[in-house]
């Protein structure tokens, strides 16, 4: 399961890529963010789980934590792709565990430790790496839309941990998906011009229904199944293994061609993530 969510996830770049030469982020996102909270409400309603968030201040919460984590990180992924390469996006999107610990440290009072910090400096050579060969000239909007996914996905992260809602996993990440999918049509409605159903080209259609069944949906599904079953660093390899695969696939699909530079910032940004994601949990007492 580790392995199907890595490679779901992994995959679901260059699909991405694919639907983004007919459908306009919104559109895009418009349908994946909706049908995946369709299917997240499905299969808490098939396990006999209540879909109503009781508190009132846990919904505002939720909506919050849908528009960072999911419309912030899907949309600005999306027009990421569309001013630069999809192996720059996916590569500086997964900066997201560095800026989790930045803003735990500031909002959540979490303490900076040394493995923390080593991946503060891995994660900001990975950057400067990337950014290093534009230094001068004109660096791709695409990076700066990709930088905003990454802290979008980060403020999200570290804001629902922050809230502490009390509800059903399932439940929690379908209200947010739902919560994003409003923004996305909202988005639609007011910038995304005419709404495109049926694309021109067919790699467009496969990269929105891979997307929308298995980039979305089924990987949820599948992710909560992983974090219920196994330890979280465990769990985290599949998190590691998404822009690996995302990378490989990107190259394999839609003709990127990665610089030195980017695979130098690609193995610092991976190293980074790893100090985060694998870190021993503190021991109790």
């Amino acid at each position: 399961m580790v392995a199907a969510l890595g490679l779901m996830w992994g995959l679901n770049w260059p699909a991405a890529r694919m639907a983004l030469m007919d459908y306009s982020p919104w559109m895009f996102r418009s349908i994946a963010l909706w049908v995946g909270a369709a299917v997240l409400f499905g299969v808490a309603l098939a396990r006999g789980r209540q879909l109503w968030v009781p508190r009132g201040l846990d919904r505002v919460h939720l909506v919050i934590a849908g528009l960072l984590n999911l419309a912030g990180f899907n949309l600005f992924s999306s027009f990421g792709q569309l001013g630069t390469t999809t192996t720059r996006v996916a590569i500086i999107a997964y900066t997201m565990p560095i800026w989790v610990t930045v803003l735990a440290w500031f909002v959540l009072g979490e303490r900076l430790d040394r493995v923390r910090f080593v991946a503060l400096l891995l994660g900001a050579g990975g950057l400067v790496a990337l950014v290093a060969p534009f230094l001068g000239g004109h660096i791709p909007i695409g990076m700066w839309f990709a930088l905003g996914a990454a802290l979008s996905w980060a403020a999200g992260t570290v804001y629902v941990k922050w809230a502490g809602v009390v509800a059903d996993p399932f439940v929690v990440a379908g209200w947010q998906l739902a919560a994003g999918g409003v923004a996305a049509v909202a988005g639609l409605l007011l910038f995304g011009g005419a709404a495109r159903i049926w694309p021109e080209h067919p790699q467009a259609a496969m990269g929105l229904a891979y997307n929308v069944i298995f980039g979305t949906a089924l990987s949820y599904v599948v992710w909560f199944e992983v974090v219920a079953r196994l330890p979280a660093a465990t769990a985290s390899l599949g998190v590691l293994m998404v822009p690996v695969v995302g990378v490989g696939s990107a190259m394999l699909l839609v003709g990127d061609r990665p610089t030195f530079m980017d695979f130098c910032g690609f193995a610092l940004v991976l190293s980074a993530s790893a100090c985060v994601l694998l870190r021993p949990a503190p021991k109790a007492g």
